[in-house]
This record gives C-alpha cells, sequence and structure tokens, in this order.
C-alpha cells in the first residue's frame, strides 16, 4: 500500500518569506540556484511557498549573515549547526532562533476541508494534515514520522473501528494530547480510547477554542519535560459567566455600595469582545494569524482571570448582599 501523503502547513509565499527575514525576493531566487536553498512546494502557476520549518531555516542564515558570516560556508549546514553558531555568539544569537512550535497531525477529510477556510487555526503551529480517515490513515502512516504534540481526528461519527485506527495513530505518533472533533461520538468507542489524554470538541469547530488548544499542547510537553509548571496558568477555561450573569451583576453596585462589580464586569465584557476578535477577524498573512492566535491565549486567560475576580467580589458581599435581600423582603 502506498504511503500516506502529508500536506504541510502552514504554507509561505516567497513575499513573506522576504518580509519575515529580510532577504530579498530576487536573493532567495539567486540562493535557490546557486545553493539549493529552494521552496518546499510550488503551485501549479509556478509560485514559490515555504514550510514553516524552510522559513526557519532561512531566518537562521539571515541572523548569521547578520553577524559576519558568509552565504556560500553556511547555505549547506543544517538547522543545528546554525543554531549552535548563533548561540556561540551569545545572548544575542541565541535571541535569533526561532521558538519551538508545537507539532500537530491533523487527520480526516472533512476537517482538513474545514481548516482550508480557518487558516489562523494552524498558524503559531507546525502542522501536517491527512486528507483521509483514520481508518484510511492508519495503515498507510510514514514510519518515521517524529513524535508529535498533538494529534487531532474529525469526521462524522466516531465508532468502533475509527477509534481502534486512532489508538494506532497514538501508538506510532505519541502524541501528548489527542483531539476528537466529530459529530458524534458512541460511547463504546471513547472506552477504546479512554487510555490517553483526550480532548473532546463539538464539529464544526471553532477556530479560536482549536487554536488555544495547539499552541497549549507544546507548553505541556515542555512542562512534562521537567519545565516550570505553567500549564495550569495558561490552560484552556470555559466562560464562567454568561451575558445576563454579567448584566446582574452589574447591578450589584447599589446593593453592596462598591463599584468593583460594575468595573470588573466591564473588563470582562471587553475581553469577551476581543477575545472573539482576535482570531475570528481577517487576516492578510500567516505572520498576522499567528499574532492574532497567540493574542487569543492571552487575552482568554485574562479573562478568566478577571471572572475569578469578579466570583471573589460576589462571594465576599454575598452574605451582606442575602442580608440586604431579607430585610428589604420583610
Amino acid at each position: 500500500m502506498a504511503t500516506l501523503q502529508l500536506h504541510p502547513r502552514p504554507l509561505f509565499g516567497i513575499g513573506t518569506v522576504s518580509r519575515l527575514t529580510g532577504i530579498k525576493a530576487d536573493t532567495l531566487r539567486v540562493w535557490e540556484r546557486r545553493y539549493d536553498l529552494v521552496a518546499s512546494h510550488k503551485t501549479s502557476s509556478g509560485r514559490r511557498q515555504y514550510t514553516r520549518a524552510g522559513l526557519e531555516h532561512l531566518q537562521l542564515i539571515a541572523a548569521l549573515l547578520e553577524g559576519g558570516a558568509r552565504i556560500g560556508e553556511i547555505a549547506s549546514a543544517e538547522r543545528k549547526t546554525l543554531e549552535s553558531l548563533l548561540r556561540a555568539g551569545g545572548k544575542q544569537g541565541s535571541e535569533s532562533i526561532p521558538a519551538a512550535k508545537a507539532r500537530v497531525v491533523f487527520v480526516g477529510e472533512e476537517l482538513c476541508r474545514w481548516l482550508a477556510d480557518h487558516q489562523g487555526a494552524v498558524s503559531n503551529v507546525d502542522a501536517l494534515l491527512a486528507e483521509e480517515s483514520a481508518l484510511q490513515a492508519s495503515s498507510s502512516f510514514p514510519d518515521d514520522l517524529e513524535s508529535i504534540d498533538t494529534l487531532v481526528v474529525g469526521g462524522n461519527c466516531l465508532n468502533g473501528p475509527e477509534s481502534t485506527a486512532i489508538t494506532r495513530l497514538c501508538m506510532q505518533l505519541k502524541p501528548v494530547k489527542v483531539l476528537l472533533c466529530y459529530e458524534s461520538l458512541t460511547e463504546s468507542a471513547l472506552r477504546t480510547l479512554q487510555d490517553h489524554s483526550l480532548v473532546i470538541m463539538n464539529y464544526p469547530l471553532e477556530a479560536r477554542e482549536l487554536a488555544c488548544h495547539l499552541n497549549l499542547a507544546l507548553v505541556e510537553r515542555q512542562s512534562a519535560a521537567g519545565a516550570a509548571n505553567i500549564a495550569d496558568l495558561v490552560n484552556v477555561r470555559d466562560h464562567m459567566y454568561t451575558e445576563p450573569d454579567l448584566r446582574n451583576a452589574r447591578l450589584m453596585k447599589s446593593a453592596l455600595d462598591c463599584e468593583c462589580p460594575q468595573h470588573l464586569v466591564d473588563l470582562i465584557s471587553a475581553l469577551n469582545r476581543f477575545e472573539a476578535y482576535s482570531v475570528d477577524c481577517s487576516t492578510e498573512s500567516w505572520e498576522d494569524a499567528a499574532v492574532h492566535a497567540c493574542v487569543y491565549t492571552y487575552t482568554a486567560q485574562a479573562r478568566w482571570l478577571m471572572e475569578k475576580a469578579l466570583g471573589t467580589v460576589i462571594e465576599n458581599r454575598r452574605g451582606e448582599l442575602e442580608d440586604m435581600e431579607s430585610a428589604k423582603n420583610s
């Protein structure tokens, strides 16, 4: 059976790569001919497209050139070598090394079509797309694929055979987290996967929720490897208050003789609006979309913290409020 074809995402056009590296597009074309620094893909019309790995490789080269290196000396070097050369240059060189990105595999024909219309959700990760069902993909996945942070699988119905196929994929890929994105799931299928770290998401997905889960996967892997345990701080948080809840909390000002609820409600409402905007707004490039994905993560965490603050204020004054209500009703 033929090996499954995986499609890397995101892909960057030569103009975007030029802007992000500071290397002129004409220079990139010359390097392609002279040093075999070729774009990973070309469209049917011949346009060059670079994977994230290709973009980051060129960013490392650009940083070394700025430090005085010559392109002929480093063009054929592997990424690890380029990073070692930058680290040898001290703190300033180390800061030029691109931050690690979460490695994510998406499996599912419908899921991959959905991603084509919601590119911002994968703009800040290193993704591979398998445009087949888990049942089809599990028997033809490449054997040399490195371990990944997150496996995202989606489709119409998660049944027994599909869950068995996902189990095979988990054994091969060893993901830290598995996101199940199905319109319906059977209990027996979930029991088959109970030994894995599962997150169940409704399909169709919310792009901002998916983006947050993907960005957190890398944090969780680093924490598991011995880094400071910051996973709890940035964990995905559900909204604690609905809009009616916030309206009711605002009215507590007169009863409590305190303006904290009103100010906190204003902050939470503003963060709710910006949380939605940060992922849902249109973007002109993968770079813009990546920024919005990060902004969403921070905004969602700030919103949750403000909700916790509001809950503290309400709980702290709840007895006084109840006494006032009782006096009013007596």
